[in-house]
């Protein structure tokens, strides 16, 4: 296997991405993130073209909470089978393939149900798509972790981060055109169908081989004693013994492993992403105010910012294989909030698009590479016994803060100025510096591997 600081020619590094999971990663990637929006931004489009009340799409807008408590069943996609289909599949691809049904099924009963007549029913079906969702993130999440070595982890985030963009554009630019030419009914079946490629992707994937170490075995042994000496019987008893080993032991699990580091770690996964997301929040507002145009931000920010998105998070792929993912997960905490001083520029010359064009470059390849790397890292802190309650704690605890906060970053703004709100985001990112640098000398990344690592 590749270790760190080994020289490597460029079409080795780039040979990271012929990895027949690495490039299956690409469609599913595009099976996570199609649904997305659908819940979202382009469902409430098309209730608000339909007429609906403002009040009501309000409230419909709930539905994508699914997302971020999905920690809360993760353990029931960790331990539970699926009848038949886990037998036949195995555990992760038969959740995949089950949430990836139940969200094209339900997208296509969205587009059969007319909203003004049966608002209520297409409130269901919107429910069923974004918890089925949600459980494919969990599944598919849990699969990338387990399935190829640590070394090709910021490979698999990138392929992943590069399909779920491209279907952000189907599901929002894509459908809207399709409703444009035609009506909402066939963009919503067209999405629906397009949940084939994941579906297809599974069933024609292997199931990864998890290996069980030492520590775990004996984590579940101290289970299996306890159980002898409980006094509980009967359906008392295998509750029991589900909430320890599905809830109970997957924390006790990532405790364990990291001993004194797991504040620290917590900590820095919850204030790694917090400047990127506080910018990412008042980005649009900026730009209008700043006075450009809703052409020159489509153009310049989204697409062209796309591209420079789906460019850093190859690279990061690439740089994690080539230097491992310690010294590029402090490169990335440093990059990431020192990408806002641009902005902060930005603010000073006014709407020059030479200007723009140079913040969207330096934000958006550091921002790709950064969810590239910390994808990566948050892979190698998983034990794969317990893959996917782990991976959904953490990808919880990576945005919720974030997420809570940038909701008072309009007051922010509205006190200090852009340019002063722009240097307090860099600003924010600077605990995450220093957690880096702790991390790395009390809990290096690159030490020793994942347990139950694939090959």
């Amino acid at each position: 296997m590749f270790k760190p600081g080994k020289t490597k020619t460029g079409y080795e590094n780039w040979r990271v991405y012929l990895h027949p999971r690495v490039i299956g990663m690409l469609f599913f990637g595009f099976s996570a993130g199609l649904p997305l929006l659908l819940v979202g931004g382009t469902f409430t489009a098309w209730l608000r073209d339909l007429g609906v009340e403002l009040a009501a799409i309000g409230f419909l807008s709930w539905v994508g909470i699914a997302h971020s408590i999905k920690v809360l069943w993760a353990p029931v996609v960790d331990r539970i089978p699926l009848p038949w289909l886990t037998r036949i599949l195995g555990r992760r691809r038969a959740w995949m393939i089950a949430a990836q049904t139940a969200v094209g099924i339900s997208l296509i009963g969205m587009a059969l149900t007319d909203p003004m007549q049966h608002l209520w029913l297409v409130a269901v079906w919107a429910v069923v798509a974004a918890f089925g969702s949600a459980t494919q993130d969990v599944a598919i999440d849990a699969y990338r972790v387990e399935a190829v070595a640590q070394h090709r982890q910021a490979a698999m985030a990138a392929t992943y981060v590069t399909g779920y963009r491209i279907a952000l554009l189907a599901a929002g630019a894509g459908a809207l055109h399709i409703a444009a030419v035609g009506n909402w009914s066939l963009a919503y079946g067209a999405m629906g169908l397009f949940m084939c490629t994941g579906i297809i992707t599974t069933l024609i994937t292997g199931e990864p081989e998890v290996f069980i170490n030492n520590q775990t075995a004996e984590l579940e042994e101290s289970l299996t004693r306890y159980l002898s000496e409980t006094r509980d019987s009967g359906i008392k008893r295998h509750i029991t013994a589900w909430f320890i080993s599905a809830v109970i032991c997957p924390f006790a699990d990532f405790f364990k492993r990291h001993g004194k580091a797991s504040a620290a770690i917590l900590l820095f996964v919850a204030l790694f992403r917090i400047s990127d997301i506080f910018m990412g929040v008042m980005a649009n507002p900026f730009y209008l105010d700043l006075g450009f145009t809703k052409t020159e931000i489509a153009n310049i920010a989204a697409a062209f910012g796309l591209a420079m998105t789906l460019f850093g998070a190859a690279m990061g792929g690439l740089l994690v294989a080539r230097f491992g993912i310690g010294i590029m997960l402090l490169f990335t905490s440093f990059m990431a909030p020192a990408t806002n001083l641009t902005f902060a520029w930005l603010a000073t010359i006014g709407p020059e698009i030479y200007g723009l064009v140079f913040a969207i470059i330096a934000d958006n390849i550091t921002g790709g590479l950064a969810i590239s790397v910390f994808l990566a890292y948050l892979s190698s802190l998983t034990n794969t016994a317990y893959t996917a309650t782990q991976y959904a704690l953490l990808s919880s605890l990576m945005t919720l803060p974030g997420q809570f906060a940038g909701g008072f970053t309009g007051l922010l703004a509205e006190q200090t100025g852009w340019t002063g709100f722009f240097l307090i985001t860099a600003a924010a990112g600077i605990p995450a510096i220093i957690l880096a640098l702790v991390l790395i000398k009390i809990a290096h990344p690159d030490r020793g591997h994942r347990p139950g690592m694939a090959g």
